[in-house]
């Protein structure tokens, strides 16, 4: 373990977070915290321009740092004693609110898939120019599949569903796979994964769009086959006997970029300051929620009743890298887990960004003609995340000084070169 993934931070115990009993006891830890910064931790200096804004999560896992920041009162020590964090119906919810903004009775920023701020500000999906101020995590989605393609031990290597999938075709039956949002993450992913074996996910199956909280219900119900989605959702399908987890997205590509915290350009441009104490708090709250001692109590708070709502058990084996698969598979602390600190999580690479943006033109989301840097330029806000790591007291030696990661290696052998987005798209068979 490198001295990154050591300094996580200060735990939930030392800041006096949780003494689990219930949820009560948060409440009143909460109202604690708050007084230790009566005034905020940036009235000393140029402080926020606004005390409060209005956020959206849905409810999966990575939404931790919004709701650990919240619960915390972290959002309160930056200046910020106001902010709201509102859970969303949907990927969709959260796109027309953000559109709307808090002015028309939606959202200032969000707990958001990657590609949104883009597919935002180019129009593709709704229309309002976007912001990246942070990454909220790597890995620690899933693609799940219904138990009747156990027998084909279809794991990594998605070509083994390719008869069966063939076979239901020839008799007459819809081969349903879900995501969670077109262009999204969830999209990406499951578009890849099959592609890699061999199978167009545009004309051998049908991507149907299904908003995360209700994956499960749904495959309970036999509407679809397979879906791909964030914890904890994946887990708990695992542990209702429902299905099982083909393959954890980490496994496709270690530490790829997932969630992003976004915010409406039009609210950055005019409260800046108040845009880096919202990412200062969310920075702070990153490095608590990657801490291994607080695993138990981060997947107690977030299950809770105001934000996912579910068991802790399908939280927290999971959070902490140990996945049963439910298929015979056991990983035990798997390097492919979900981080929100280590492995630079929260850095928005510009070279991520890239990425998307390729695939988007990949599947004909986005044209090929598209200025792809110049874009990256307007919506990916890294200075912001710098200025408010500092603020944060980030050390030195954990801040980016570049903004790609270089080279990006996936497990079918493919390369994507940030240098030359192009070769990477040529090298890939399906695409349209």
């Amino acid at each position: 373990m490198d001295k990154q993934d050591q300094d996580k931070g200060v735990t939930l115990e030392r800041r006096g977070f949780l003494k689990l009993g219930g949820m009560a006891a948060a409440t009143a830890t909460l109202s604690s915290v708050s007084a230790l910064f009566p005034s905020g931790a940036f009235a000393a200096a140029a402080g926020p321009e606004v005390k409060g804004a209005k956020l959206g999560f849905i409810a999966l896992t990575d939404a931790a740092p919004l709701i650990v920041a919240k619960e915390m009162g972290l959002f309160a020590k930056y200046g910020m004693p106001d902010v709201t964090v509102a859970k969303q119906a949907s990927w969709g919810a959260t796109r027309d609110n953000l559109v709307l903004g808090s002015g028309g009775g939606g959202i200032d920023g969000a707990h958001i898939l990657s590609p949104m701020p883009y597919l935002l500000t180019l129009g593709v999906a709704g229309k309002v120019p976007m912001n990246i101020l942070a990454r909220l995590n790597v890995n620690g989605q899933a693609i799940s599949v219904e138990k009747a393609y156990l027998a084909a031990k279809a794991d990594l290597n998605a070509a083994k569903m390719k008869a069966i999938i063939a076979q239901r075709k020839a008799s007459g039956n819809k081969i349903n796979m879900a995501m969670t949002f077109p262009g999204g993450t969830h999209d990406m992913w499951i578009r890849y994964w099959l592609a890699a074996a061999g199978i167009d996910p545009d004309k051998d199956v049908d991507l149907i769009t299904i908003p995360p909280p209700q994956m499960v219900a749904n495959m309970k119900a036999n509407t679809m086959e397979a879906f791909c989605v964030g914890e904890p959702w994946n887990d708990q399908l695992v542990a209702q006997g429902i299905g099982y987890t083909a393959v954890s997205t980490g496994q496709m590509w270690m530490n790829h970029p997932e969630k992003a915290f976004g915010m409406r350009a039009d609210w950055v441009a005019a409260h800046p300051n108040a845009a880096i104490a919202l990412t200062a708090a969310i920075i702070e709250a990153q490095r608590i929620c990657d801490n291994p001692a607080n695993n138990m109590k981060l997947a107690t708070m977030i299950g809770g009743r105001d934000w996912l709502k579910v068991p802790v058990t399908d939280i927290q084996d999971r959070l902490a890298g140990n996945f049963t698969m439910g298929d015979g598979r056991v990983f035990k602390n798997a390097p492919f887990k979900m981080k929100f600190w280590a492995a630079n999580a929260s850095f928005p690479y510009k070279s991520h960004d890239l990425w998307f943006l390729t695939e988007e033109q990949r599947w004909g989301k986005l044209p090929k003609t598209l200025n792809k840097a110049a874009v990256i330029g307007q919506v990916n806000r890294s200075d912001i995340w710098r200025k408010a790591a500092a603020l944060a007291k980030v050390p030195a030696g954990q801040i980016p000084s570049g903004d790609s990661r270089g080279p990006e290696k996936f497990f079918d052998g493919k390369v994507f070169n940030p240098a030359n987005p192009a070769a990477y798209l040529a090298s890939l068979a399906i695409k349209r």
